[in-house]
């Protein structure tokens, strides 16, 4: 008995792998029916498109952090070798003084400046990485099961178009019933992507607003040389300057 039902499970996969392929194929040779919702395939195009755009904001962001921290260790470097001068030139001791505050001063605002931008980077990855792909994995597996749906839908209007006898009339009723079970399949994923499009969307603009007015506000800051302003900025994003090699908060902490 249990040889058998291997036997029709695997049967029935092979079937279904050989109905889906075909449905494919004739997609593509333009002869196949295919069932479109041009509204949910607008909204997952544009999902798609706005993924690259940001994974591209990512990785300038990401060359941005890793420019500032070579240049902000520069200035931390720069202000020791000034301090240290300025203890051993006394008749240059007060211009070497202020020279060394200055590029430490820098650095301080440098390292705060970085705070921010990598907090940015970490929102932006998770949002990203984790959810907008997390939608998209929803995404195809509603594509399999719109692919499924129409190659039942097309075995069933084939078997309706000839002739319905003994030998046919349980094709065409075994056929209706796989028809059922993936229109039934196709139906609910289709409302899984609408649902996660509509939250994804509320997300996105929440996260991104915050993230936004975070990153304008601490370079605005940074380059009008406004110490205060800078630091109230990572106060009130309740952002906390990490440690080398300490874990930066995902984007969920801190909303």
């Amino acid at each position: 008995f249990f040889s058998l039902l291997c036997k029709l499970i695997l049967g029935g996969v092979i079937v279904k792998e050989l109905c889906c392929t075909r449905q494919i194929i004739s997609e593509k040779l333009g002869r196949g029916s295919r069932t479109v919702d041009l509204e949910l395939e607008a909204q997952i195009d544009i999902l798609r498109d706005n993924k690259k755009k940001y994974e591209n904001i990512l990785r300038l962001a990401q060359t941005l952090s890793t420019q500032l921290f070579q240049m902000v260790h520069t200035q931390r470097q720069l202000g020791d070798a000034f301090a240290d001068l300025s203890l051993k030139s006394l008749e240059l001791h007060e211009e070497f003084g202020y020279n060394a505050e200055t590029q430490k001063l820098l650095a301080k605002n440098g390292e705060t400046l970085l705070g921010a931008i990598n907090f940015f980077i970490a929102s932006v990855n998770t949002l990203v990485n984790k959810t907008i792909e997390d939608t998209l994995l929803t995404v195809k597996q509603y594509e399999s099961a719109r692919i499924e749906y129409d190659a039942y839908r097309t075995d069933l209007e084939e078997l309706n178009l000839g002739p319905r006898d003994a030998n046919t009339l349980p094709k065409i009723e075994q056929s209706q019933q796989l028809f059922q079970v993936h229109k039934e399949k196709y139906d609910k994923m289709r409302n899984d992507v609408s649902i996660k499009l509509k939250f994804l969307e509320e997300n996105k603009v929440k996260v991104l607003h915050n993230q936004l007015v975070l990153f304008h506000n601490a370079i605005a800051a940074y380059f009008a040389g406004n110490q205060k302003q800078l630091e109230q900025t990572l106060k009130q994003f309740h952002i906390k300057l990490k440690t080398p090699g300490a874990d930066a908060p995902s984007w969920l902490e801190e909303q």
